[in-house]
């Protein structure tokens, strides 16, 4: 059996009495959570980044803090936090019993997330879960007091499992509390396409689930301010940059689902965003409960 991070004393006995969560393979309907949408939780870059996030916004501290040897968890390795939110969402619904302790294996949630299914990917999402697990978030979202900050990492744990023989059984990982109590409250969940896995660029993920959780299906759409937009990404490039990219998003319209415009008034620079108007027969779909995404050409 292979470790990837030394279990912890706590962890070990934390394993001890969580019950063991089976995921389910299937075309499971994608959910975010969406405090990981509307605020800088992840790196945007391809590249490994070690400077820490520091976010203040009224009420909302958030601090994120990466190691060198593995750096900080990115907007790829989130699509991880997506399969498990989905699966236990899936069997909330269908009246399974949860747990933060899942057991799974790397070809679903390869497939689930449109990642090959190859030695390089299967190594690419160990990776990931080194990061999610060596990332350490501190933050006072759904604190009771503001001011007390509540500190996790977003795996607790993972490790690889393997027979006598040495053949590999899958991957056993542990959720924390924090992003697990958020899954299972229905207000803090949103769907969202599954053409987001497809967006290659970190900003326009990032774009499209601040679009999704702001926007929704909003007729009227939402806006903001892009000096706002560049606060709440967390990047380390500069505000120039950070527009420079944006305007090049906007030309490409590349969100599923979605419009972008940007606009300029008042001596400030503003990116307005509206929800494509649905096909009637994807509506239907989605009326009878039917995942319109993918089903038609």
């Amino acid at each position: 059996m292979g470790v990837a991070q030394p279990p912890s004393t706590r962890s070990g006995a934390e394993r001890t009495q969580l019950e063991l969560f089976r995921s389910v393979p299937g075309n499971l309907t994608p959910r975010d959570a969406q405090d990981l949408m509307a605020w800088p939780f992840f790196s945007l870059a391809k590249s490994r980044r070690i400077a820490p996030i520091d976010f203040s916004m009224g009420k909302t501290r958030i601090s994120v803090e990466a190691v060198p040897e593995h750096g900080m968890a990115t907007i790829w390795d989130a699509d991880v936090l997506i399969w498990a939110a989905s699966q236990l969402i899936e069997a909330r619904d269908a009246g399974r019993p949860t747990s933060r302790l899942m057991i799974t294996t790397p070809h679903e949630i390869l497939a689930f997330t449109r990642r090959g299914t190859g030695k390089a990917s299967y190594e690419r999402l160990k990776a990931a879960l080194d990061r999610l697990q060596s990332t350490t978030v501190a933050t006072s979202i759904r604190q009771e007091h503001q001011r007390r900050r509540h500190r996790f990492s977003w795996i607790n744990e993972w490790r690889e499992l393997a027979d006598g023989q040495g053949r590999a059984l899958g991957i056993e990982l542990i959720l924390p509390d924090w992003f697990y109590a958020g899954v299972l409250d229905r207000a803090l969940v949103l769907t969202i396409d599954r053409a987001y896995f497809d967006l290659t660029g970190g900003l326009e993920r990032w774009l499209y689930r601040i679009v999704r959780k702001h926007g929704g299906r909003q007729e009227g759409g939402w806006s903001f301010d892009v000096p706002h937009l560049h606060m709440k990404s967390g990047v380390l490039s500069p505000l120039r940059r950070f527009a420079f990219e944006l305007r090049a998003i906007v030309a490409r319209q590349p969100l599923p689902g979605y419009v972008l415009k940007l606009e300029h008034a008042l001596g400030r620079d503003r990116l307005n965003f509206a929800p494509i108007p649905e096909h009637p027969l994807d509506a239907a779909m989605r009326r009878m409960g039917i995942d319109p995404v993918d089903s038609r050409s």
